[in-house]
Protein backbone atom coordinates (compact mmCIF):
# COMPACT_ATOMS: atom_id res chain seq x y z
CA UNK A 1 0.00 0.00 0.00
CA UNK A 2 1.18 3.86 -0.23
CA UNK A 3 0.14 7.00 0.52
CA UNK A 4 0.70 8.71 -2.86
CA UNK A 5 -0.35 7.65 -6.20
CA UNK A 6 1.72 8.18 -9.67
CA UNK A 7 0.23 9.39 -13.21
CA UNK A 8 -2.65 7.08 -14.56
CA UNK A 9 -0.65 6.20 -17.06
CA UNK A 10 2.02 4.21 -14.41
CA UNK A 11 -0.42 3.55 -12.20
CA UNK A 12 0.12 -0.20 -12.31
CA UNK A 13 3.58 0.19 -10.46
CA UNK A 14 4.18 -1.41 -7.21
CA UNK A 15 3.20 0.94 -3.99
CA UNK A 16 5.42 2.07 -1.65
CA UNK A 17 4.53 0.67 2.09
CA UNK A 18 3.15 2.66 4.43
CA UNK A 19 3.11 2.87 8.75
CA UNK A 20 -0.42 3.18 9.63
CA UNK A 21 1.07 3.76 13.03
CA UNK A 22 2.61 6.74 11.24
CA UNK A 23 -0.43 7.65 9.50
CA UNK A 24 -2.32 8.23 12.94
CA UNK A 25 0.83 9.90 14.95
CA UNK A 26 0.65 12.36 12.04
CA UNK A 27 -2.91 12.73 11.98
CA UNK A 28 -3.17 13.80 16.00
CA UNK A 29 -4.36 17.64 16.48
CA UNK A 30 -1.35 20.34 16.94
CA UNK A 31 -3.51 22.96 17.05
CA UNK A 32 -7.45 23.45 16.96
CA UNK A 33 -7.26 25.80 13.63
CA UNK A 34 -5.77 23.88 11.13
CA UNK A 35 -4.41 20.53 9.97
CA UNK A 36 -1.45 20.05 7.39
CA UNK A 37 0.60 16.81 5.86
CA UNK A 38 3.11 16.23 3.13
CA UNK A 39 1.94 13.42 0.76
CA UNK A 40 4.38 12.75 -2.50
CA UNK A 41 5.79 16.27 -4.06
CA UNK A 42 2.62 18.06 -2.12
CA UNK A 43 2.06 19.97 1.14
CA UNK A 44 -1.64 20.55 2.14
CA UNK A 45 -3.90 23.05 4.54
CA UNK A 46 -7.01 22.32 6.00
CA UNK A 47 -8.87 25.00 8.03
CA UNK A 48 -12.01 23.60 10.19
CA UNK A 49 -13.69 26.44 10.11
CA UNK A 50 -15.63 26.63 6.76
CA UNK A 51 -13.72 23.50 5.74
CA UNK A 52 -11.30 24.82 3.30
CA UNK A 53 -8.34 22.91 1.54
CA UNK A 54 -5.05 24.41 0.43
CA UNK A 55 -2.09 23.19 -1.43
CA UNK A 56 1.02 24.98 -0.07
CA UNK A 57 4.49 25.28 0.04
CA UNK A 58 6.63 24.00 2.01
CA UNK A 59 7.56 27.23 3.77
CA UNK A 60 3.87 27.74 4.85
CA UNK A 61 4.27 24.08 6.29
CA UNK A 62 7.52 24.91 8.23
CA UNK A 63 6.20 28.23 10.19
CA UNK A 64 2.76 26.79 10.87
CA UNK A 65 5.23 23.54 12.71
CA UNK A 66 6.83 26.47 14.03
CA UNK A 67 3.45 28.14 15.35
CA UNK A 68 1.77 25.03 16.50
CA UNK A 69 4.47 24.87 19.37
CA UNK A 70 3.47 28.26 20.66
CA UNK A 71 -0.20 27.67 21.36
CA UNK A 72 -3.28 28.13 18.78
CA UNK A 73 -3.06 31.85 19.51
CA UNK A 74 0.34 31.63 17.82
CA UNK A 75 -1.45 29.61 14.84
CA UNK A 76 -4.70 32.15 14.57
CA UNK A 77 -1.85 35.00 14.26
CA UNK A 78 -0.42 33.07 11.39
CA UNK A 79 -3.59 32.50 9.79
CA UNK A 80 -4.76 36.31 9.97
CA UNK A 81 -1.36 36.94 8.18
CA UNK A 82 -1.44 35.15 5.76
CA UNK A 83 -4.99 36.05 5.03
CA UNK A 84 -7.14 32.86 6.14
CA UNK A 85 -8.03 33.66 9.07
CA UNK A 86 -11.95 33.72 8.78
CA UNK A 87 -14.46 34.70 11.93
CA UNK A 88 -16.16 31.29 13.38
CA UNK A 89 -18.88 29.93 10.86
CA UNK A 90 -20.09 27.73 13.32
CA UNK A 91 -20.89 29.34 16.94
CA UNK A 92 -21.70 27.73 20.03
CA UNK A 93 -25.84 28.26 19.22
CA UNK A 94 -27.62 25.06 18.60
CA UNK A 95 -30.29 24.24 16.58
CA UNK A 96 -33.47 24.83 17.62
CA UNK A 97 -37.06 23.44 16.86
CA UNK A 98 -35.90 22.42 13.22
CA UNK A 99 -38.18 20.63 10.69
CA UNK A 100 -39.14 17.63 10.22
CA UNK A 101 -37.65 15.77 6.83
CA UNK A 102 -36.98 12.43 7.66
CA UNK A 103 -38.88 9.70 9.76
CA UNK A 104 -37.83 5.73 9.88
CA UNK A 105 -40.43 3.62 11.34
CA UNK A 106 -39.18 0.32 13.51
CA UNK A 107 -42.58 -1.37 12.08
CA UNK A 108 -40.84 -4.90 13.81
CA UNK A 109 -39.98 -4.83 16.73
CA UNK A 110 -38.38 -8.07 15.98
CA UNK A 111 -36.03 -10.26 14.49
CA UNK A 112 -35.37 -13.69 13.41
CA UNK A 113 -31.71 -13.53 12.96
CA UNK A 114 -29.19 -13.49 16.32
CA UNK A 115 -26.45 -11.21 15.89
CA UNK A 116 -23.91 -11.11 18.21
CA UNK A 117 -23.49 -7.33 18.27
CA UNK A 118 -27.45 -6.40 17.76
CA UNK A 119 -27.85 -2.45 19.15
CA UNK A 120 -31.65 -3.64 18.99
CA UNK A 121 -31.36 -6.53 21.29
CA UNK A 122 -31.89 -9.00 18.92
CA UNK A 123 -34.43 -6.54 17.50
CA UNK A 124 -36.85 -6.48 20.75
CA UNK A 125 -35.46 -2.88 21.54
CA UNK A 126 -34.84 -4.49 25.25
CA UNK A 127 -38.73 -4.96 25.38
CA UNK A 128 -41.25 -7.69 23.82
CA UNK A 129 -40.78 -8.43 20.20
CA UNK A 130 -43.93 -6.04 18.61
CA UNK A 131 -45.21 -4.76 15.12
CA UNK A 132 -46.48 -1.18 14.54
CA UNK A 133 -49.97 -1.41 13.65
CA UNK A 134 -51.13 0.12 10.10
CA UNK A 135 -53.22 3.10 11.53
CA UNK A 136 -49.47 3.74 13.56
CA UNK A 137 -47.63 3.60 10.08
CA UNK A 138 -50.46 6.15 8.25
CA UNK A 139 -50.70 8.66 11.55
CA UNK A 140 -46.87 8.73 10.99
CA UNK A 141 -46.79 9.76 7.67
CA UNK A 142 -49.44 12.44 8.14
CA UNK A 143 -46.92 13.36 10.68
CA UNK A 144 -44.20 13.58 8.26
CA UNK A 145 -45.62 15.47 5.47
CA UNK A 146 -47.41 18.07 7.41
CA UNK A 147 -46.70 21.52 6.78
CA UNK A 148 -44.37 20.88 4.08
CA UNK A 149 -44.68 22.87 0.62
CA UNK A 150 -44.82 22.10 -3.15
CA UNK A 151 -41.34 20.98 -4.38
CA UNK A 152 -39.76 19.99 -0.83
CA UNK A 153 -38.18 16.89 -0.26
CA UNK A 154 -38.80 14.40 2.41
CA UNK A 155 -37.94 10.81 3.30
CA UNK A 156 -39.39 7.78 4.48
CA UNK A 157 -37.46 5.06 6.61
CA UNK A 158 -38.42 1.32 7.49
CA UNK A 159 -36.11 -0.58 9.97
CA UNK A 160 -35.98 -3.03 12.50
CA UNK A 161 -35.80 -5.41 13.63
CA UNK A 162 -36.22 -6.94 10.54
CA UNK A 163 -39.07 -4.53 8.73
CA UNK A 164 -40.50 -7.34 6.33
CA UNK A 165 -41.31 -9.50 9.07
CA UNK A 166 -44.46 -6.95 8.94
CA UNK A 167 -44.52 -6.28 5.23
CA UNK A 168 -47.70 -5.36 4.96
CA UNK A 169 -48.18 -2.33 7.24
CA UNK A 170 -44.85 -1.27 5.61
CA UNK A 171 -46.21 -1.89 1.84
CA UNK A 172 -49.28 0.32 3.42
CA UNK A 173 -47.28 3.02 4.83
CA UNK A 174 -45.03 3.29 1.34
CA UNK A 175 -48.47 3.84 -0.70
CA UNK A 176 -50.45 5.96 1.35
CA UNK A 177 -47.03 8.22 1.70
CA UNK A 178 -46.67 8.60 -2.25
CA UNK A 179 -50.22 9.10 -2.71
CA UNK A 180 -49.94 11.95 -0.16
CA UNK A 181 -46.82 13.32 -0.74
CA UNK A 182 -48.03 13.25 -4.90
CA UNK A 183 -51.34 15.12 -4.13
CA UNK A 184 -49.02 17.41 -2.31
CA UNK A 185 -46.70 18.37 -4.59
CA UNK A 186 -44.18 16.72 -2.23
CA UNK A 187 -41.27 14.49 -3.21
CA UNK A 188 -40.70 11.45 -1.25
CA UNK A 189 -38.03 8.73 -1.03
CA UNK A 190 -38.06 5.91 0.20
CA UNK A 191 -35.53 3.21 1.74
CA UNK A 192 -35.32 0.06 3.91
CA UNK A 193 -32.04 -1.76 5.70
CA UNK A 194 -33.45 -5.17 5.76
CA UNK A 195 -31.49 -8.21 7.08
CA UNK A 196 -32.42 -9.93 3.07
CA UNK A 197 -33.34 -13.27 4.65
CA UNK A 198 -37.61 -12.30 3.87
CA UNK A 199 -36.80 -10.95 0.26
CA UNK A 200 -39.59 -11.82 -2.56
CA UNK A 201 -39.23 -10.93 -5.75
CA UNK A 202 -42.62 -9.58 -5.39
CA UNK A 203 -40.29 -7.36 -2.87
CA UNK A 204 -38.28 -6.57 -5.72
CA UNK A 205 -41.07 -5.10 -7.88
CA UNK A 206 -42.42 -3.28 -4.98
CA UNK A 207 -39.23 -1.53 -4.42
CA UNK A 208 -38.29 -0.74 -7.95
CA UNK A 209 -41.75 0.79 -8.67
CA UNK A 210 -40.84 3.00 -5.68
CA UNK A 211 -37.32 3.73 -6.46
CA UNK A 212 -36.72 2.74 -2.81
CA UNK A 213 -33.11 2.68 -1.52
CA UNK A 214 -32.30 -0.53 -0.12
CA UNK A 215 -29.33 -1.66 2.30
CA UNK A 216 -28.76 -5.23 2.56
CA UNK A 217 -26.92 -5.85 5.61
CA UNK A 218 -23.96 -8.58 4.84
CA UNK A 219 -20.46 -9.03 6.98
CA UNK A 220 -18.61 -10.55 4.68
CA UNK A 221 -17.96 -13.94 2.94
CA UNK A 222 -19.84 -16.79 4.32
CA UNK A 223 -17.71 -17.92 7.22
CA UNK A 224 -17.32 -14.10 8.56
CA UNK A 225 -21.63 -13.64 7.78
CA UNK A 226 -22.39 -17.01 9.65
CA UNK A 227 -20.05 -16.08 12.34
CA UNK A 228 -21.52 -12.17 13.65
CA UNK A 229 -25.50 -13.10 11.71
CA UNK A 230 -26.66 -15.87 12.47
CA UNK A 231 -30.52 -16.71 12.32
CA UNK A 232 -31.72 -17.44 16.06
CA UNK A 233 -31.84 -21.35 16.38
CA UNK A 234 -27.43 -20.71 15.18
CA UNK A 235 -28.23 -21.85 11.36
CA UNK A 236 -26.66 -20.01 8.34
CA UNK A 237 -28.38 -17.07 6.87
CA UNK A 238 -25.59 -16.01 4.26
CA UNK A 239 -26.45 -18.37 1.45
CA UNK A 240 -30.55 -17.45 2.09
CA UNK A 241 -29.48 -13.71 1.84
CA UNK A 242 -27.80 -14.18 -1.38
CA UNK A 243 -30.31 -16.30 -2.91
CA UNK A 244 -33.39 -13.90 -1.28
CA UNK A 245 -31.61 -10.65 -2.84
CA UNK A 246 -30.77 -11.52 -6.29
CA UNK A 247 -33.80 -10.63 -8.05
CA UNK A 248 -33.44 -6.91 -6.78
CA UNK A 249 -30.12 -7.01 -8.04
CA UNK A 250 -31.57 -8.13 -11.50
CA UNK A 251 -33.78 -5.56 -11.58
CA UNK A 252 -32.40 -2.71 -9.54
CA UNK A 253 -32.88 1.14 -12.01
CA UNK A 254 -34.71 3.00 -10.45
CA UNK A 255 -34.07 0.87 -6.98
CA UNK A 256 -30.68 0.92 -5.77
CA UNK A 257 -29.55 -2.34 -3.81
CA UNK A 258 -26.50 -1.67 -1.38
CA UNK A 259 -24.60 -3.76 1.61
CA UNK A 260 -24.22 -2.56 4.79
CA UNK A 261 -21.08 -4.56 6.32
CA UNK A 262 -20.52 -4.30 10.05
CA UNK A 263 -16.98 -5.07 11.03
CA UNK A 264 -15.45 -6.51 14.23
CA UNK A 265 -12.43 -7.21 15.67
CA UNK A 266 -10.13 -9.17 13.88
CA UNK A 267 -12.05 -8.79 10.97
CA UNK A 268 -9.01 -7.57 8.06
CA UNK A 269 -10.38 -8.48 5.07
CA UNK A 270 -12.31 -5.68 3.94
CA UNK A 271 -11.04 -4.92 0.59
CA UNK A 272 -11.48 -9.33 -0.26
CA UNK A 273 -15.32 -8.18 0.84
CA UNK A 274 -15.30 -5.23 -1.03
CA UNK A 275 -14.93 -7.13 -4.33
CA UNK A 276 -17.05 -10.20 -3.57
CA UNK A 277 -20.05 -7.78 -3.10
CA UNK A 278 -19.14 -4.90 -6.14
CA UNK A 279 -19.32 -8.78 -8.02
CA UNK A 280 -22.42 -9.56 -7.17
CA UNK A 281 -23.48 -6.56 -8.26
CA UNK A 282 -24.56 -4.47 -5.74
CA UNK A 283 -24.70 -0.73 -5.90
CA UNK A 284 -22.35 0.23 -3.28
CA UNK A 285 -20.47 -0.90 -0.25
CA UNK A 286 -20.03 0.79 3.01
CA UNK A 287 -18.32 -0.67 6.31
CA UNK A 288 -18.92 0.60 9.52
CA UNK A 289 -17.17 -0.89 12.68
CA UNK A 290 -19.21 -1.91 16.14
CA UNK A 291 -18.41 0.55 18.94
CA UNK A 292 -21.07 0.07 20.66
CA UNK A 293 -22.90 -3.39 21.75
CA UNK A 294 -25.32 -4.51 24.72
CA UNK A 295 -22.95 -7.19 26.06
CA UNK A 296 -19.56 -6.04 24.49
CA UNK A 297 -19.75 -8.63 22.40
CA UNK A 298 -18.00 -7.80 19.10
CA UNK A 299 -16.58 -4.32 19.82
CA UNK A 300 -13.89 -2.58 18.64
CA UNK A 301 -10.73 -1.69 21.15
CA UNK A 302 -7.89 0.59 19.91
CA UNK A 303 -5.60 -2.04 18.34
CA UNK A 304 -8.26 -3.52 16.33
CA UNK A 305 -8.73 0.24 14.87
CA UNK A 306 -4.93 0.09 13.08
CA UNK A 307 -6.14 -2.78 11.88
CA UNK A 308 -9.38 -1.53 10.29
CA UNK A 309 -7.38 1.50 8.87
CA UNK A 310 -4.94 -0.48 6.88
CA UNK A 311 -7.83 -2.14 5.45
CA UNK A 312 -10.06 0.48 4.82
CA UNK A 313 -6.96 2.57 3.35
CA UNK A 314 -6.75 -0.65 0.94
CA UNK A 315 -10.02 -0.16 -0.20
CA UNK A 316 -9.16 3.54 -0.56
CA UNK A 317 -6.09 3.05 -2.84
CA UNK A 318 -8.24 0.63 -5.03
CA UNK A 319 -10.81 3.16 -5.43
CA UNK A 320 -7.80 5.62 -6.38
CA UNK A 321 -6.33 3.61 -9.00
CA UNK A 322 -9.96 2.41 -10.29
CA UNK A 323 -11.31 6.15 -10.69
CA UNK A 324 -8.03 7.21 -12.62
CA UNK A 325 -8.51 4.74 -15.01
CA UNK A 326 -11.65 5.76 -15.15
CA UNK A 327 -13.98 3.01 -14.05
CA UNK A 328 -16.50 3.13 -11.18
CA UNK A 329 -15.74 1.28 -8.29
CA UNK A 330 -17.95 1.70 -5.62
CA UNK A 331 -16.44 1.92 -1.72
CA UNK A 332 -18.86 4.14 -0.31
CA UNK A 333 -17.32 5.43 2.92
CA UNK A 334 -14.51 7.35 0.70
CA UNK A 335 -16.78 8.58 -1.68
CA UNK A 336 -18.75 9.79 0.59
CA UNK A 337 -15.58 11.22 2.40
CA UNK A 338 -14.47 13.06 -0.94
CA UNK A 339 -17.98 14.35 -1.69
CA UNK A 340 -18.06 16.03 1.89
CA UNK A 341 -14.30 17.43 1.38
CA UNK A 342 -15.57 18.82 -1.73
CA UNK A 343 -18.41 20.10 -0.61
CA UNK A 344 -16.20 22.03 2.00
CA UNK A 345 -19.15 20.17 4.39
CA UNK A 346 -18.90 21.73 8.29
CA UNK A 347 -21.58 21.00 11.00
CA UNK A 348 -22.27 21.28 14.23
CA UNK A 349 -23.96 17.67 14.64
CA UNK A 350 -22.74 14.23 12.39
CA UNK A 351 -26.41 13.88 11.07
CA UNK A 352 -30.30 14.84 11.54
CA UNK A 353 -30.79 12.23 14.60
CA UNK A 354 -32.66 14.43 17.03
CA UNK A 355 -33.11 17.25 14.35
CA UNK A 356 -34.67 16.90 11.28
CA UNK A 357 -35.12 12.92 11.58
CA UNK A 358 -36.52 11.00 14.01
CA UNK A 359 -37.46 7.65 14.89
CA UNK A 360 -40.70 6.11 15.28
CA UNK A 361 -41.26 3.56 17.52
CA UNK A 362 -43.97 0.49 17.39
CA UNK A 363 -46.48 2.44 19.68
CA UNK A 364 -45.86 5.84 18.43
CA UNK A 365 -43.17 7.05 20.49
CA UNK A 366 -40.52 9.37 18.85
CA UNK A 367 -37.05 8.80 19.20
CA UNK A 368 -33.96 10.71 18.55
CA UNK A 369 -33.20 8.06 15.82
CA UNK A 370 -33.96 4.32 14.48
CA UNK A 371 -30.95 3.70 17.37
CA UNK A 372 -32.67 5.48 20.51
CA UNK A 373 -36.19 3.36 20.60
CA UNK A 374 -37.06 2.68 23.42
CA UNK A 375 -34.41 4.26 24.60
CA UNK A 376 -34.95 7.59 27.42
CA UNK A 377 -31.91 9.18 26.18
CA UNK A 378 -33.64 9.93 22.98
CA UNK A 379 -37.17 10.36 23.92
CA UNK A 380 -39.09 13.08 21.71
CA UNK A 381 -42.43 12.66 22.30
CA UNK A 382 -45.30 11.13 20.73
CA UNK A 383 -47.15 11.00 17.65
CA UNK A 384 -50.25 12.14 19.26
CA UNK A 385 -49.11 14.56 21.47
CA UNK A 386 -46.69 15.68 18.97
CA UNK A 387 -42.64 16.46 19.11
CA UNK A 388 -41.62 17.50 22.50
CA UNK A 389 -39.48 20.83 21.40
CA UNK A 390 -38.20 21.10 25.12
CA UNK A 391 -36.67 17.79 25.54
CA UNK A 392 -35.47 18.12 21.79
CA UNK A 393 -34.09 21.55 22.46
CA UNK A 394 -32.41 20.38 25.24
CA UNK A 395 -31.25 17.20 23.73
CA UNK A 396 -29.61 19.23 21.00
CA UNK A 397 -28.21 21.85 22.90
CA UNK A 398 -26.08 19.21 24.91
CA UNK A 399 -25.02 17.45 21.85
CA UNK A 400 -24.01 20.28 19.75
CA UNK A 401 -20.03 19.45 18.83
CA UNK A 402 -19.08 22.50 20.88
CA UNK A 403 -20.48 20.79 23.91
CA UNK A 404 -18.48 17.85 23.54
CA UNK A 405 -15.13 16.71 25.30
CA UNK A 406 -11.96 16.80 23.62
CA UNK A 407 -13.74 17.56 20.11
CA UNK A 408 -12.87 21.48 21.03
CA UNK A 409 -9.28 20.84 20.58
CA UNK A 410 -9.59 18.64 17.35
CA UNK A 411 -9.06 20.12 13.75
CA UNK A 412 -11.69 16.92 12.43
CA UNK A 413 -14.76 18.81 14.65
CA UNK A 414 -16.81 19.97 12.13
CA UNK A 415 -16.38 16.74 9.76
CA UNK A 416 -17.25 14.06 12.55
CA UNK A 417 -18.84 16.08 14.48
CA UNK A 418 -19.25 14.51 17.38
CA UNK A 419 -19.62 11.08 16.41
CA UNK A 420 -22.77 8.86 16.30
CA UNK A 421 -24.59 10.38 19.32
CA UNK A 422 -26.56 6.63 20.46
CA UNK A 423 -22.45 5.15 20.30
CA UNK A 424 -20.76 8.21 22.39
CA UNK A 425 -23.72 8.14 25.20
CA UNK A 426 -22.96 4.80 25.77
CA UNK A 427 -19.06 4.35 25.38
CA UNK A 428 -17.74 7.18 24.73
CA UNK A 429 -15.25 8.00 21.99
CA UNK A 430 -12.77 4.71 21.61
CA UNK A 431 -12.14 5.87 18.08
CA UNK A 432 -10.70 9.17 17.51
CA UNK A 433 -7.46 8.30 16.24
CA UNK A 434 -9.50 6.52 13.68
CA UNK A 435 -11.86 8.93 12.33
CA UNK A 436 -8.67 11.27 12.24
CA UNK A 437 -6.08 9.09 10.47
CA UNK A 438 -8.89 7.71 7.85
CA UNK A 439 -9.90 11.90 7.08
CA UNK A 440 -5.58 12.34 6.68
CA UNK A 441 -6.09 9.65 3.97
CA UNK A 442 -9.39 11.04 2.99
CA UNK A 443 -7.52 14.46 2.26
CA UNK A 444 -4.70 12.69 0.27
CA UNK A 445 -7.15 11.06 -1.88
CA UNK A 446 -8.88 14.42 -2.75
CA UNK A 447 -5.57 16.00 -3.40
CA UNK A 448 -4.63 13.32 -5.67
CA UNK A 449 -8.27 12.78 -7.58
CA UNK A 450 -9.05 16.78 -7.84
CA UNK A 451 -5.74 17.33 -9.65
CA UNK A 452 -5.68 13.71 -11.60
CA UNK A 453 -9.30 13.15 -11.97
CA UNK A 454 -11.27 16.61 -11.52
CA UNK A 455 -14.17 15.52 -13.70
CA UNK A 456 -14.95 12.58 -10.98
CA UNK A 457 -16.69 15.56 -8.68
CA UNK A 458 -18.32 17.19 -11.33
CA UNK A 459 -22.00 16.29 -12.12
CA UNK A 460 -23.42 12.92 -11.61
CA UNK A 461 -20.10 11.45 -10.83
CA UNK A 462 -19.65 12.87 -7.25
CA UNK A 463 -23.03 10.73 -6.47
CA UNK A 464 -21.13 7.31 -6.93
Amino acid sequence: MSDSLIAPSVAEQRPAPFSVQDLVAGSRPRTRHAHWQTFGDRHQLFLPNASRVYTVEYDIVERLEAASRLGDEAVEALLDELGLWLPPVIDDTPVISPSLYALSLAVAQKCNLGCVYCYADAGEFNGPAKSMKQATALQSVDFLLAGHEPGERVNLAFLGGEPLANRPVLRAATEYAARRAGDMGVRVGFSITTNGTLLTRDDAEFFERHGFAVTVSLDGDARTHDRQRPFKNGKASYQRILDRVQPLLEMQQDMQVSVRATVTPGDARLRESLDLFLGMGFHSVGFSPVLRSPTGAGEMSATDFEGLLEGMIECGLEFERRTLRGERYAFANIANALREIHKGSHRPYPCGAGAGYLGVAAEGSLAACHRFVGDTDGAMGTLDMGIDRESQNRWLAARHVHSQSPCGACWARYLCSGGCHHEVIARGRPACDYIRGWLHYAFQAYGRLSRLRPEWFNGLAVDE
